[in-house]
């Protein structure tokens, strides 16, 4: 049968994710990196994926395809804890999201520290360009060895801050592109870059500093360094 269904196209898609998880349907998954629409009788062309796109890839098209399954639909939400890492290609840290935190919490015998993470993902690699929580955000750029050397990581560094782990040495290439875009593109207030003494951590530094130079924006920037035994030099 011919009907309205959506239609995503795979060169607009920054791969955040918002839309899959705005279909309650489970229509929508991510397959390498891109938006994708899975089952064409679980899409029951309404659309609530359309305003969640940041880069305007979701759009309405009338074409043949199988009429929505709304009982499918139902047994699918059953199991959608299965769907959605299935969707998600098994890595709930590729997946975009934002975490709401509570007020500062202080560390007491009954209460343990609560973690300050307030959004995935986290790699520089995963993170797509635009998402909502980059709005005002004060970004950390942050090597991924100094989460584990720096004992107070969370309440010292990340607290009320988007972050941004990598590790130039492993990942081998130059952030420094991606950076700029998500700067460019974002209203970020200021960069806090945390990275190990180590000299492949300056890749990490010399990319935070380009981006925001080729960015062509004014953003304060702080640069710490952290020791190999876990202390700011």
């Amino acid at each position: 049968m011919v009907r309205r269904i959506i239609q995503i196209d795979k060169d607009k898609c920054n791969g955040c994710g918002l839309c899959a998880a705005a279909c309650h349907e489970g229509a929508i998954g991510m397959v390498n990196g891109k938006a994708e629409l899975l089952k064409d009788d679980f899409c029951d062309g309404l659309g609530d994926c359309l305003p969640t796109c940041p880069t305007g890839a979701i759009t309405f098209v009338e074409r043949e395809a199988a009429a929505y399954d709304e009982e499918a639909v139902e047994q699918n939400k059953k199991t959608a804890g299965a769907k959605e890492r299935t969707a998600f290609g098994g890595c709930p840290g590729s997946r975009a999201m934002e975490i709401e935190r509570a007020a500062k919490m202080k560390k007491t015998d009954e209460a343990p520290i609560q973690s300050q993470l307030r959004q995935w993902p986290v790699q520089i690699k995963l993170v797509p360009v635009k998402a909502p929580y980059f709005d005002q955000a004060d970004l950390l750029i942050a090597a991924d060895c100094s989460a584990y050397a720096y004992g107070d990581f969370h309440q010292k560094f990340l607290q009320g801050k988007i972050v941004l782990v990598g590790c130039p040495k492993l990942d081998q290439v130059d952030y420094s592109e991606k950076l700029t875009e998500i700067i460019r593109s974002n209203a970020i207030q200021s960069v806090t870059v945390v990275r190990m003494e180590v000299p492949c951590c300056g890749g990490l530094e010399y990319a935070a500093l380009k981006a925001l130079e080729d960015s062509g924006k004014e953003v304060p920037c702080e640069v710490v360094t952290i020791s190999v035994d876990g202390n700011i030099i």
